[in-house]
């Protein structure tokens, strides 16, 4: 993997963006209007939004990633604009990493915008630093982005990469902790939440906004960045130049 072609890729996947509009909405107003959404919705009921938007504040991001990277690659991929790079001394490293790299910006952006509407509009409530709080939806994009650019390593067209999210996303979401403590739930099904990294990322938000500190959020978040280069280099190993 070359430090140069990365930066190259990863400046030529912004660019693009730039001329999208749409997509950068998605990713940049998107999460914050459906965090708006639920504060509106239980804003006659006091403390469940203080209980739920913290949980929220995960899994939007984590979702618009995993959509718009799978889409993206995948349309590289389908248009020859991969197969074309390929001739070139640019490696499937640098081409993950880029986009990576990328889409990690966007999703530092999109993490900025949406705890601050949060917090500032919505009123969540927020013991511990804003920061961390931040940095844990950053990472937890991320991992959406890694996921969403795994998944386009097996899908045929963009349809088929939004197929992936009954298998890679809805799990998640339900035995994420969302709609009930995963010390609550079934023991098997607190094991299988045990290894789905979204578990892990909301593990880290909720302890953010309690208050802890130290290991109670520094370990989940480990965890969630092992998954994250874990998708990361799959992704590199699976890569196909184009789809059939």
């Amino acid at each position: 993997m070359n430090g140069t072609r990365t930066i190259a890729t990863a400046g030529r996947v912004l660019r693009q963006l730039s001329h999208d509009p749409r997509s950068i909405v998605l990713m940049l107003v998107a999460p914050s209007l459906l965090v708006g959404l639920f504060a509106w919705l239980f804003s006659a009921q006091a403390g469940v939004f203080d209980r739920i938007g913290a949980p929220i504040l995960a899994l939007f991001p984590f979702v618009v990633m995993f959509l718009i990277t799978s889409i993206t690659t995948l349309r590289e991929r389908r248009s020859g604009t991969l197969e074309r790079l390929m001739t070139t001394p640019l490696g499937k490293g640098d081409f993950i990493v880029g986009y990576a790299l990328a889409f990690g910006a966007m999703a530092t952006l999109q993490a900025v915008i949406t705890v601050s509407f949060a917090v500032g509009v919505c009123g969540l409530t927020v013991d511990g630093a804003l920061w961390q709080l931040g940095l844990v939806a950053v990472v937890d994009a991320i991992l959406g982005t890694a996921l969403g650019l795994l998944a386009s390593a097996f899908a045929r067209t963009e349809f088929q990469a939004v197929q992936f999210m009954p298998l890679l996303v809805f799990p998640q979401i339900i035995l994420g902790g969302l709609f009930m403590p995963r010390d609550q739930m079934p023991d098997v099904l607190f094991a299988i939440s045990d290894w789905l990294p979204l578990s892990h990322a909301i593990d880290a938000i909720n302890a953010v906004t309690a208050g802890d500190s130290g290991w109670h959020v520094v370990r989940p978040l480990l965890i969630v960045i092992a998954f994250a280069l874990g998708c990361l280099i799959l992704a590199s190993l699976t890569l196909r130049r184009r789809t059939p």
